[in-house]
């Protein structure tokens, strides 16, 4: 493969204008999303008729009854078993994209998950529910990773901001719709079925509709070139070009090549040799600090309702109030996605979270909790748009998969073990703890991007890592 191919492609799809023929995947990529983030917030809208069903006893949670000495007991285990099931999926299936491509790696693991929670949703015992949800948290873990990297490798250089913050908008449509769904079923059996397991079923549907979705969607161009299926590449290239003239009703722009990344074999370790090893750490740290946030807040909201005095009841109306903000944020952002740098878009995102997250703790009236939850989740969101982005930029085609998996794995195991030790210092120190725990996250995440983290707007993917052409 000749450098000079490979750079063309790259910057063929770098000239490409805003049309229907660069949004169309980024709409079908994130509708195939909307399936992974339903399952992975349910968590906390669900777990109440769960633990009504009685799931989480010592007698029905079998050998996950032994966790208690982790401090890991009742639905903690569920929520211990999500994040580890993620975090083996990153980790040990992160490389599925690099090899096999994007677009197999997405169809796979979107019926991987859909199709264990279907099986879990019938389970009868905490022990067996917990078993499936870890397997099916590994096809979650191997989804996020493949949805980052398919998008920033077909999104023009200028529309990268913006693409995530459509793609996060549509994502995070799911949270409210479970949320509302979770307050309607779950107090109620349906068709001889607890609540909770309709919810879960319905995720399902995502299992007809990726047939639907995939026929759309084309393999990533860059993954292409960098295993030397150039006549590929062109023909996808070539597509879009028409597509986007027809719409534009006139000639693209001129292609100008930025440089060409190298496109040998190689292997995991490159990550931690220049330039990527400051990178490398940024985003471990990043990762691990944002999820504490990000899921400390998301997947006990309503445990934090109820330590501030709200019922069962009233704290899941109060979640689906605050859920109905998830989208906004992404959407809000899309005004200024690629105007503002991307590293103090999630700089400024991390300091709201903290803030809001600090006043929580101490508001007792209803309605000031509902407003500081929406604050909080509209910042989360627009920092979660930001770095999903950023981190998939900072790393050559040809590892990328396998790179953002293994510092996107450190957020899996942070959440994981996060989990514990929120619902230890709520029973001791209550919000107030948590939020300080939440706070002191929140400050190492931006102290590690603004020391380490390089700018990225605008600035083609080949520049960004290798721009020398041998």
């Amino acid at each position: 493969m000749s450098g000079a191919s490979a750079a063309g492609i790259a910057a063929r799809l770098d000239r490409l204008p805003a049309s229907w023929a660069v949004w169309t995947p980024v709409v079908l990529i994130s509708l195939g999303g909307v399936f992974e983030f339903y399952d992975l917030f349910l968590t906390a809208y669900v777990a109440p008729g769960m633990v009504t069903s009685g799931l989480f006893t010592p007698e029905s949670l079998g050998w996950f009854g032994s966790l208690e000495a982790l401090r890991v007991a009742g639905v903690g285990t569920f929520v211990f078993s999500t994040f580890a099931g993620l975090w083996v999926g990153v980790v040990a299936l992160g490389a599925v994209a690099d090899r096999f491509g994007r677009k197999a790696a997405f169809t796979g693991s979107l019926l991987w998950y859909v199709g264990c929670t279907a099986v879990m949703a019938f389970q009868r015992t905490g022990e067996s529910i917990n078993i499936w949800r870890f397997v099916a948290g590994i096809g979650f873990g191997v989804q996020l990773v493949t949805i980052d990297t398919y998008i920033v490798e077909l999104v023009p250089r200028t529309l990268r901001g913006r693409a995530f913050s459509v793609n996060q908008c549509i994502c995070f449509c799911a949270v409210p719709l479970v949320a509302l769904l979770a307050r309607l079923l779950v107090p109620r059996t349906l068709f001889g079925l607890d609540g909770w397991r309709v919810v879960m079923l319905i995720s399902t549907l995502g299992a007809a509709a990726v047939w639907v979705l995939r026929a759309g969607i084309p393999e990533s161009p860059r993954w292409l070139a960098s295993r030397g299926r150039l006549d590929e590449a062109e023909q996808i290239v070539a597509r879009l070009e028409r597509r986007a003239a027809a719409q534009l009703g006139g000639p693209l722009p001129a292609v100008r090549p930025d440089g060409v990344e190298r496109h040998e074999q190689v292997r995991l370790r490159e990550i931690f040799a220049r330039p990527y090893r400051a990178r490398t750490l940024m985003l471990s740290i990043l990762n691990a600090a944002q999820v504490i946030g990000f899921y400390g807040f998301n997947s006990w909201l309503p445990t934090l309702l109820a330590a501030r005095g709200i019922n069962i009841t009233q704290g899941l109306t109060y979640a689906f109030i605050i859920a109905l903000a998830q989208p906004l944020g992404p959407l809000m952002g899309a005004a200024f996605a690629d105007s503002i740098e991307r590293k103090l878009q999630i700089i400024a995102g991390l300091a709201c979270m903290g803030a809001a997250m600090a006043l929580f703790a101490y508001a007792t009236a209803p309605l000031t909790l509902i407003l500081l939850g929406i604050a909080f989740t509209l910042a989360a969101n627009v920092m979660s748009y930001a770095y999903h982005g950023y981190q998939a930029e900072l790393y050559p085609t040809r590892i990328r998969s396998r790179a953002v998996g293994f510092v996107y794995s450190w957020s899996r195991l942070a959440a994981a073990f996060a989990g514990l030790i929120i619902g230890s210092l709520l029973a001791r120190g209550g919000v107030a703890a948590v939020a300080a725990f939440i706070g002191g996250a929140m400050l190492l995440g931006m102290a590690s991007l603004a020391v380490l983290g390089p700018a990225t707007n605008g600035i083609a993917l080949e520049q960004l890592n290798e721009s020398a052409v041998d």
